[in-house]
C-alpha cells in the first residue's frame, strides 16, 4: 500500500465534530443491529449497494446445505422434497409486500431484460390499434434496447418516443395514441425518483398501460404498486435486495390483468401442466404463465437469506434512515469538497430522491478508482458520474463521514492523478 493511499485512509480516523456527530447518530440508529447480518470486508466502506448488494452472513451455510444435503444427498428428490420447483412463486410471494403487491402477482424468475420483454409484449397486445410507446432518454440502456428490439421484431407499427428526466416531460407525451409507458421509478444515473401515482394515473386516463422498472427502488424505499394501480413492473434483486450476482429478477402483473396478459415466451414451465408433457402449449391461469425455463435453484438461496433480514424491519424505517444518510452525505460533500470541481446531480428534495447520491466531476473515473483503492467503494457511470448508494441495512453515519473524509484527502493530496487510476476496466 502506497504512502498516499495510507494517508487518505488515515483521514477517516481523524476526530472531528462531524465524526462525533456521525457516531452519535449511529448510536441512535434503530437499524444498527441488522448490520451484523451482513458479511463485509473489515475496514472497508461499501457504498455500492445500488449496483451489487452486500452478502448476508448466512448465505454460505444456506448454499452449503443445498449442495451437501440437497443436491449431493437428496439429488432429484429435492425438486419436491425441498420445494425447489416452486421457488419462482414462493420467492415472488415474499417479495410482494415490499412492492405493495398481492400474493400471486409477483414471479421471481429470469432477468430484468427478459421480464421487460414479457411485460412489454403482453401490454402491447392488450392495446391493439395503438402505436406510441413512451420511455425516457436517460433510462438504463437495456430497457430502451429491449423496447427497440421488440418493436423491430414484433411490433413494427409501433413508434418509440423518449422523454426527459422530469415527470412533466412524460406527461406531455401521453395521448390517445399511447399504448405503453415504460419508465424507471428511480433513475440509475441521477437517483431521481418519479411520481409513480401521478404518471400512472395520467397514462390510464389516456387509456395506456404502464411498466415500471424498480431496479433502483425495491428494497431502498417504499413501493406500493397496487395503491398506484400499476399495471406491470420488473426489476432485479441483486442491488438493494442483496440477492447476489445471478439472483433472479422479478415480474409483477396486476391481478386484474392476469387473464388478458399473455407471455410471449411460451416455455414449458409456463404450461398449465408442465409435467404432463403435452406437445401443444396451454398457458397456466395463474402468474405461473410467465414462467419460461427451469429455475436456477442456487441463485434463489441468497435472496431468501436477505428477505429474512428485510422481514425484521419495514420500508418506512429504511426510507427514513436512507434520507438521513443521503442528507448527511450531501451536507458533508458540500462543506468539505467545495472548490474541488464536484457538482450534485441528485435532487435535494426528498420527494424526488431515491437512495443514492450522484456527483459529477470531469475526472470522475480516476477519482473513483483512487477512492476504491482507499477502501471506499462506489462506482462510476459514463461520462462523469460518481455514484454512491446508501443501504441502511449495513451503512451507517460514520461510514458516510469516512467516505467524505477519504474523498477530501484524495482530492487535496492529488492521489487520483496517479497513472494507474486512469486505466479503464470492463466493468465500471
Amino acid at each position: 500500500m502506497s504512502a498516499t493511499v495510507e494517508a487518505a485512509i488515515a483521514a477517516r480516523r481523524a476526530d472531528t465534530p462531524e465524526r462525533a456527530r456521525a457516531r452519535a447518530l449511529d448510536q441512535r440508529d434503530k437499524l444498527a443491529g441488522l448490520r451484523a447480518r451482513f458479511d463485509l470486508p473489515a475496514g472497508e466502506i461499501y457504498l455500492d449497494g445500488n449496483s451489487l448488494g452486500a452478502m448476508p452472513a448466512s448465505v454460505p451455510a444456506a448454499i452449503n446445505g443445498a449442495l451437501t444435503e440437497g443436491w449431493a444427498r437428496d439429488l432429484i428428490r429435492s425438486w419436491n422434497g425441498r420445494d425447489w420447483h416452486n421457488l419462482p412463486v414462493t420467492v415472488g410471494d415474499r417479495l410482494s409486500p415490499l412492492m405493495g403487491a398481492a400474493r400471486g402477482e409477483v414471479l421471481a424468475a429470469d432477468s430484468t431484460s427478459v421480464n421487460l420483454y414479457k411485460a412489454f409484449c403482453a401490454a402491447m397486445r392488450m392495446r391493439p390499434g395503438r402505436a406510441k410507446v413512451i420511455s425516457e432518454r436517460n433510462n438504463f440502456p437495456t430497457d430502451v434496447h429491449i423496447l427497440q428490439g421488440a418493436i423491430a421484431n414484433v411490433f413494427p407499427q409501433a413508434k418509440l418516443v423518449l422523454a426527459d428526466d422530469s415527470d412533466e416531460s412524460v406527461l406531455a407525451l401521453i395521448d390517445a395514441e399511447t399504448a405503453v409507458v415504460c419508465l424507471s421509478h428511480v433513475n440509475y444515473r441521477s437517483g431521481r425518483l418519479r411520481d409513480m401515482a401521478a404518471v400512472t394515473k395520467a397514462a390510464h386516463d389516456a387509456g395506456a398501460l404502464v411498466i415500471w422498472d424498480l431496479c433502483h427502488s425495491l428494497g431502498a424505499l417504499p413501493v406500493d404498486l397496487n395503491a398506484c394501480a400499476a399495471d406491470f413492473a420488473v426489476g432485479c434483486t441483486y442491488k438493494y435486495m442483496n440477492g447476489g450476482p445471478g439472483a433472479p429478477a422479478f415480474l409483477f402483473v396486476a391481478g386484474r390483468h392476469l387473464d388478458a396478459a399473455r407471455n410471449p415466451l411460451t416455455g414449458w414451465q409456463g404450461h398449465a401442466a408442465p409435467f404432463g408433457f403435452e406437445i401443444d402449449y396451454r398457458p397456466a391461469r395463474t402468474m405461473e404463465k410467465f414462467r419460461v425455463g427451469t429455475p436456477p435453484v442456487l441463485s434463489y438461496l441468497p435472496l431468501l437469506e436477505s428477505l429474512a433480514v428485510f422481514e425484521e424491519t419495514d420500508m418506512a424505517r429504511l426510507r427514513e434512515e436512507s434520507l438521513a444518510l443521503t442528507d448527511f452525505f450531501i451536507e458533508l460533500t458540500e462543506a468539505r469538497l467545495a472548490g474541488h470541481g464536484f457538482s450534485l446531480v441528485t435532487p435535494r428534495d426528498h420527494a424526488l430522491r431515491g437512495s443514492q447520491v450522484a456527483l459529477t466531476h470531469e475526472n470522475g473515473w480516476p477519482i473513483m478508482q483512487a477512492l476504491i483503492a482507499c477502501g471506499v467503494v462506489g462506482d462510476f457511470r459514463a461520462p462523469d458520474i460518481l455514484r454512491f448508494g446508501f443501504t441502511p441495512l449495513y451503512v451507517g453515519f460514520e461510514d458516510v463521514w469516512g467516505a467524505v473524509a477519504t474523498l477530501e484527502a484524495i482530492m487535496t493530496g492529488g492521489l487520483w492523478r496517479e497513472p494507474r487510476f486512469a486505466e479503464r476496466k470492463l466493468v465500471t
